[in-house]
Formats: C-alpha cells, structure tokens, sequence
C-alpha cells in the first residue's frame, strides 16, 4: 500500500483538534501568571497539591493529549517521547514540594503540545520546541 507524503498539513478537524490540545496545554502549564515574576503555572500544579487524585488527573488530560496526538497519526517514536513527558511528570508528582516545583518549570503537556506542532510545522507563538530545548534565539550552526 502506497501512503502519502508525511507532515500534511491539518485538515480542518486536525486544525481544530490541535487548537483543543494547544488550549489544554496552557490551561494546565501556564494559565496563571505569579504576581511580580515571570513564573506561569497552571492547572497540574494545581492539582498537584492533592495528594494522590491531582496528579491522576492531571497524567489522565495528558493522556488525552497524547491520544489526539495517536489520533493525528504522529509517528511511534514522537507517541514515545511525549509518553516519557508525561512520565517524568507523573513520577515527580510522588515527591510532595520537589514535584509540585518540577510541575510548574518541566510543563510535560507544553512539551508534548509543541512536539504536535513540530511536526505539523504550524507556528503558535508562546509554544515552541527550541523553548523547551534551551535554543532561545540561538542558531543551529
């Protein structure tokens, strides 16, 4: 069976269900904003305060992320890195104050929502791979 080039672009339901995992992933990464810093947390760290339920919940909307992803038809190996995102954040979630602090700075559902985008090649503004990375404004040589 002949399959098609790679990286099509979105259809419109792909389009809207990007658009639905680029909002859940602010809505549980950054949301909110700590008055007089630059510091965004959002819903998973939030949630992560509950001991035990906060963080089911929150690994449960990061599997519904990585769902849409499969749904999307992203590659085996990308399902793969955004399942280890997501793990490294469920596991943190075991460790009371250290995993609260790695929910609000590691942002697994940005991280995978940006690994969507890649490979789409569509630009939105506040996720971007190279953010996660640490290649802010530099150049691949």
């Amino acid at each position: 069976m002949l399959q098609g080039p790679k990286n099509l672009p979105p259809n419109a339901v792909d389009q809207a269900r990007i658009q639905r995992v680029v909002r859940l992933a602010r809505l549980m990464d950054t949301a909110l904003r700590i008055p007089g810093t630059n510091v965004r947390l959002g819903a998973d760290a939030v949630l992560g305060l509950i001991p035990g339920v906060g963080d089911i919940a929150g690994s449960l909307i990061g599997l519904f992320i990585v769902n849409e992803a499969r749904r999307l038809g992203l590659p085996v190996h990308k399902l793969a890195a955004m399942l280890t995102n997501l793990a490294l954040d469920t596991a943190s979630g075991l460790f009371p104050v250290i995993g609260d602090a790695f929910d609000i700075f590691f942002r697994s559902h940005r991280r995978n929502a940006s690994i969507i985008l890649d490979h789409f090649r569509v630009e939105v503004p506040d996720i971007s791979l190279r953010e996660h990375r640490g290649e802010r404004g530099r150049r691949r040589q």
